[in-house]
């Protein structure tokens, strides 16, 4: 059967959509949020606050949205602007840290540390004041470039497409010959003119500094291991000028934040998102405020992180050790856009030795002290101001007074288990036994006041065993106030969730399991099989292709999430239901925590998740699988939840943060050099790829880089050659509607029909154009072929259409924005045709996922009907098999509707009414995959099918 709604729920007309506010009591209706805003912000906020600019911690809005909007190959429909969460906006901080509605949030500012703006001397000024200008420069000195050309060509040619020497000097060549008859000359000479213009740029300018280090302890009389006698060089730049250069980065107006907070919702629950809104944030401005002569200041914690990478290994292993930096003041969705939210700060010694002494205990020991000396000595700079304000220009061009603080420190397993100090095998965050790390009951948390006690009364090998301390090293938190590295260890949802316990123990278990029930060669048949399902996967946007299944060695983080979309069902049938329910408890538990925000009601959702997973997990045991489940990573997912409140949402500290900038701070630089003695090299390419990025700043700031003679004159064509389109593609009484970049094809009504072998077509048409005509009748008449209008002229035919929505815990656009398309094709790629499946919003208050149905698109169309213009598409229906999730995947399960007299249930629906795409995986059973079955024709073959809640953040938040 068809979804329970009358067609005229279904069609919806072409109107606006009305936004309510928020307020209890208000009942004020607007057109679009630009008036919600404004009203919000003039009715509902407190006459007693200085303004200060802050973005709304909001939690996600998990109910699907009737402002999304569509658009057909990348067409813009208009309306209001399709987001389901709430917007950037002017906020108010109270001098006395009270209380601030915020629509459905409550925001609680910090009452002392409260980042009060200052003069470049740090007297506290007029909080109204203007700032004052970042330079005298005017508006056309573009030094040391000659001219907005000469600064593009270098940025072009050095940074984006990473020109080599040579090709610099081939293209200004080229460039010099063609100028010769206009008696001109390129920007440059060569790649020495151009590299000594980008050296002599001011901003950005902060040198590589090197110190030296080695060993300094009792050496044998005779065969001295070579460690002790080399040298080890560590080069970095100032982090606190680093840091003055990211607090004053204009870039971050707006996405900054000065004064820890927390938000409440409605129901008076803690809500987290930014990093400001945890509680450590808090906890130390409670600190520092205990010193009056701080009291106005801004608390700037900084993020650090590092993580060994390999560059070459063909070549030698070539390994780095790159040492990075970010603040937490600045939102978690910044610290992950590569936009310079994320420093490089240095590259920290690797020590080497031969096989003979790589297991002397003096050996490792030593190499731990370095690291951690390493860093104490890099961070010196910044030690005095971690008790005394220093200044800094801010993104708003105001200077306050800042107080430094080392904050949450990104790292992978075995880079934490060397910052805490802590034996391999053992957690850093608490004391449970490394022989049960799972067991009963919550264990202490480690802290540096008792691990500095248990040193000084315990002898090296007890602590060794029974509390798992290395004795002998001093972490560099140590000599730093407020800083306590056990506590600084933050969650790392790629080597702890991704990585670890789903790749490297769940995914491995099902494989052994199938081995020790079944034999390894009947193990094998079910595993190809399995590689089968998840071949057989149909196409979705974003959705990794696993055209030859999971059997490739080489796995990436991506890999392992892309595999985490697709395993469930295909694992379903060939184990036992306990193993199901595992995955599923498990990936509710990644998926949650991924989020962007996450409540109090999240958080005890995420425990429900964790005690299932421990819970159904035991099978794994019971069947001899593991002995114990006492793993490391696994065992982190404990203290996700502390985690969070002191930190906010995790998806700002994940490791994958400073592995991406390994890419253009290490292996990039690293490919451009000559391989001999690269560092060197690779430090002078990223202070030149800093000086481009700072001056690319500052010309934007001086609005230098938009509005160029050339800019203008691309503008217009692009203009020209978009009305052209329009005007071809689109109805005269429609102009905008349409913006397309070739013409899609026009027809009969009657040859669509034919076309998609719907005898009854026309009158599908008919029923529409009556739906449409009585949207707005709470009893609309029944309809009648006879005395319904009938449409017989031409239709306009679309492959695709663009959705756009909220999705702030995806890979995103600005604000939180998604766009994705929906493809309804003949012939995808050249191939088989592809036609995807959309969630359509069906206006019922049904629990049902959210009162979402699911079609799958046959056809976009559109045409027009006297003075009226519709958007289509003709949809096949799917009903559902059960009225509440499957008990052990813990989705949605579908089948393709049907009528009374099994015809496929098909209609024609506004385009208005589609939410965005939604993406099905067979229900496989457990019979074996015929290999004939592919991802082009899988849609077509079963008989129910899995709604994937795992397809996405957004889609698991929906469904």
């Amino acid at each position: 059967m068809a979804p329970s709604c009358s067609r005229s729920q279904v069609s919806c007309s072409y109107k606006s959509v009305l936004l309510s506010c928020p307020f209890t009591g208000c009942s004020r209706m607007f057109k679009n949020k630009s008036g919600l805003t404004k009203h919000t912000r003039t009715q509902h906020t407190r006459a007693s606050c200085n303004r200060q600019s802050f973005h709304q911690a909001a939690p996600q809005i998990r109910s699907p949205s009737p402002e999304a909007r569509f658009d057909y190959d990348h067409m813009d429909f208009g309306g209001p602007n399709p987001d389901a969460g709430f917007e950037d906006q002017e906020g108010f901080v109270p001098e006395d840290g009270s209380w601030v509605e915020l629509g459905p949030l409550f925001r609680v500012f910090h009452s002392s540390l409260t980042g009060l703006k200052c003069d470049a001397e740090g007297n506290i000024i007029d909080q109204n004041a203007h700032p004052s200008p970042r330079t005298d420069t005017s508006l056309d000195d573009w030094t040391p470039y000659e001219s907005r050309i000469a600064f593009k060509t270098a940025e072009f040619l050095f940074s984006r497409n990473q020109t080599s020497a040579k090709q610099i000097d081939t293209l200004l060549d080229l460039w010099a010959a063609s100028l010769i008859k206009h008696n001109d000359t390129p920007p440059f000479t060569g790649h020495r003119d151009l590299y000594d213009t980008i050296d002599a740029t001011p901003l950005g300018d902060i040198p590589w500094e090197t110190f030296s280090m080695s060993y300094n302890g009792a050496k044998p009389l005779h065969d001295i291991p070579p460690w002790m006698d080399a040298t080890y060089d560590v080069w970095f730049q100032d982090p606190r000028l680093l840091l003055h250069d990211m607090l004053g980065n204009p870039d971050f107006d707006g996405e900054m934040e000065y004064v820890p907070y927390r938000d409440y919702t409605a129901e008076d629950k803690r809500c987290f998102k930014n990093f400001f809104s945890g509680d450590w944030a808090w906890g130390q401005a409670d600190l520092i405020a205990q010193n009056e002569a701080n009291h106005g200041s801004t608390f700037v914690p900084l993020i650090i992180g590092s993580d060994k990478t390999t560059v070459s290994v063909a070549t030698g292993h070539t390994e780095y050790h790159p040492l990075y930096m970010s603040i937490g003041n600045i939102f978690n969705s910044t610290r992950r856009a590569h936009r310079n939210g994320v420093v490089l700060v240095g590259f920290l010694a690797i020590p080497k030795t031969t096989k003979e002494h790589a297991s002397d205990t003096a050996y490792r020991n030593f190499r731990r002290q370095m690291f951690h000396s390493s860093l104490a000595k890099i961070f010196e700079a910044i030690k005095p101001y971690m008790n005394t304000p220093d200044v800094a220009r801010f993104p708003d061009g105001h200077f306050r007074r800042v107080i430094y603080g080392l904050g949450p420190y990104i790292a992978d397993y075995p880079e934490q288990v060397l910052l805490s100090g802590v034996v391999q095998g053992w957690c850093p965050k608490c004391l449970a036994d490394r022989r049960d790390l799972d067991g009963d009951g919550p264990c202490l948390r480690r802290c540096e006041k008792h691990r500095e006690l248990l040193v000084e009364e315990l002898e090296y090998k007890k602590l060794w065993e029974e509390y798992g301390i290395v004795g002998d090293v001093v972490p560099f938190t140590n000599d730093y106030p407020r800083a306590d590295i056990h506590e600084l260890i933050s969650p790392d949802i790629l080597h702890q969730i991704i990585k670890g316990a789903f790749k490297d123990h769940l995914v491995d278990w099902v494989e052994s399991y199938l081995k020790i029930t079944h034999g390894a060669s009947r193990a094998a048949q079910i595993m190809d099989d399995i590689d089968n399902r998840i071949a057989a996967v149909s196409s979705f946007a974003g959705l990794r292709r696993f055209p030859e299944g999971r059997g490739f060695k080489q796995w990436t983080g991506d890999d392992s999430k892309a595999l985490m979309k697709v395993y469930l069902p295909a694992i379903r049938g060939h184990v036992p239901d306990e193993v199901v329910r595992t995955f599923s408890a498990f990936l509710d538990f990644c998926y949650i925590v991924r989020r962007n925000t996450l409540t109090e009601d999240d958080l005890i959702q995420l425990q429900d998740a964790l005690d299932r997973f421990h819970r159904y997990q035991e099978i794994f045991k019971t069947t001899g699988i593991t002995l114990s489940f006492s793993l490391p990573r696994q065992h982190s997912l404990n203290h996700y939840l502390l985690l969070i409140r002191q930190f906010g949402a995790p998806n700002g500290l994940c490791s994958s943060i400073t592995e991406s900038k390994h890419i253009k701070a290490v292996k990039e630089p690293w490919r451009r050099s000559s391989r001999y003695k690269a560092l060197g090299q690779m430090l002078l390419t990223n202070q030149r790829l800093d000086k481009l990025a700072a001056a690319r700043v500052d010309f934007q700031a001086r609005g230098m880089l938009e509005g160029s003679c050339l800019s203008e004159a691309l503008h217009k064509l692009r203009k020209h050659d978009d009305e052209f389109a329009n005007n071809v593609a689109a109805p005269a009484d429609q102009p905008g509607f349409l913006n397309v970049n070739e013409p899609k094809h026009r027809c009969d009504v009657r040859a669509l029909g034919d076309e998609l072998e719907l005898p009854n077509f026309q009158q599908m048409v008919q029923e529409f154009l009556h739906d449409q005509a009585h949207a707005a009748d709470p009893d609309p008449p029944v309809f009648d072929p006879a005395s319904a209008p009938l449409f017989s002229g031409k239709v306009s035919i679309f492959n695709s259409a663009a959705a756009e929505f909220y999705a702030p815990s995806d890979l995103s656009g600005t604000g939180g924005m998604r766009r994705e398309h929906i493809r309804a094709v003949s012939s995808w790629r050249g191939g088989a045709p592809r036609h995807d499946c959309v969630f359509v919003n069906m206006n019922t208050d049904t629990n049902i996922m959210n009162g979402l149905a699911v079609a799958r698109v046959l056809c976009f169309f559109s045409f027009s009907n006297r003075t009226s213009f519709f958007q289509c598409a003709v949809v096949r229906w799917f009903s559902h098999v059960l009225d509440a999730r499957d008990l052990d995947t813990g989705m949605y399960v579908v089948a393709p509707a049907t009528l009374e007299d099994d015809t496929p249930d098909i209609s024609i629906i506004h385009i208005d009414c589609i939410f965005r795409a939604a993406h099905l995986i067979p229900v496989y059973g457990s019979n074996m995959l015929p290999h004939a079955i592919t991802s082009h024709n899988s849609y077509d073959v079963f008989h129910s099918y899995f709604v994937n809640k795992y397809a996405d953040h957004h889609a698991f938040e929906i469904v």
